[in-house]
Formats: C-alpha cells, sequence, structure tokens
C-alpha cells in the first residue's frame, strides 16, 4: 500500500481522487480486478463511469463551485418558468439538473485520471460493447478497468464472495 500510494504521489497531478478512484474500482472489481463496463447493485444497472461519477459525488457537495451550480441552475429554471411551484418538485428536479450536469463534468475529470493511472501501469482500459470488443471507443462500447501492477494490492482487502466468518468453536481457513 504505501508503495502505491507513493507511485500516485508521483505519477498522479491528482493523487487523493486517483487512490479514491482505484478504491472504488477495487471496491466492485472480480477477483482478477476486472470491472465493467456495468455495475449491478440490487436490481439496477448503471454504466461503471456513472456509477463511478455518482460515487465520487458527495465529495464535492459543499464545494463553493456546487453550491453556485445549484443557484444557478435554480435561476435558470425559474427564468425559463420550469420551476414547479411545490417546494419539493423543484429542489428534485434542480437536483437531478446538478446531478446530470456534475456526472458530465465528472467524466472528463475520470478520463483524465483514468489516463494517468494507466501511463502508470497501474490500471488498464479497454472498451466492450456492440459488435467487437476495442481497444477504442465508439460504436455503443463502454469502459472497462482492469486493475493491474500496485493497485491490485487494493483487491487482497476485499473478502472472497463466498467467505463467511468463522462460527465459534471453527477454525478459519
Amino acid at each position: 500500500m504505501s508503495q502505491l500510494l507513493a507511485r500516485l504521489a508521483q505519477i498522479s497531478t491528482r493523487p487523493r481522487y486517483a487512490f479514491m478512484l482505484l478504491s472504488l474500482i477495487a471496491e466492485i472489481a472480480g477477483r482478477d480486478g476486472r470491472a465493467g463496463p456495468h455495475v449491478v447493485q440490487g436490481n439496477a444497472s448503471m454504466l461503471l463511469r456513472d456509477w463511478l461519477c455518482d460515487a465520487l459525488t458527495p465529495m464535492g457537495g459543499r464545494d463553493p463551485k456546487r453550491v453556485a451550480l445549484t443557484e444557478r441552475v435554480r435561476e435558470e429554471f425559474a427564468g425559463q418558468g420550469r420551476l414547479p411551484g411545490d417546494a419539493e418538485e423543484a429542489r428534485t428536479l434542480i437536483d437531478d439538473e446538478v446531478r446530470d450536469r456534475v456526472r458530465t463534468s465528472g467524466k472528463t475529470n475520470l478520463s483524465r485520471a483514468v489516463t494517468e493511472l494507466v501511463k502508470a501501469g497501474l490500471l488498464q482500459r479497454h472498451y466492450e460493447g456492440y459488435r467487437v470488443d476495442h481497444p477504442n471507443r465508439g460504436a455503443q462500447r463502454h469502459a472497462v478497468y482492469t486493475l493491474t501492477g500496485l493497485a491490485r494490492c487494493l483487491l487482497a482487502r476485499q473478502a472472497p464472495p463466498s467467505a463467511r466468518p468463522a462460527r465459534q468453536g471453527e477454525l478459519a481457513f
């Protein structure tokens, strides 16, 4: 872990963000370190990049830019006459629009961080989807990330899916 953190400090312009990103990928990756193109949680399925952006979104919740964005969206909707009279509906509509805008900009940040991690040998990226898997995106293909190199130490922190805690009187293997 200490070697991974030292490597991130060397290669990344935003090492804390890169570490959070690697940790989230490790959280949903299989034993082979591969995550994507879809993340399934409960009954919902979403694209890996959308899930990563949504998972990282709360980190900027108190950021003055986020607060300003919320106010800007409120003013835009009010100016266009799209703001409902009910306060709860208005808040939901504004929150949805802010989430969509943050997700769009978050994908740019995510792509930048992934590119740094790929160059550093901590992550591999390819695209899967319609017709043929391919190293380049497009044609309805979606990102798949695989942890490599030092980043694989994050996988060791996960318990195997079949693991259960040992009961009293049993030996855990």
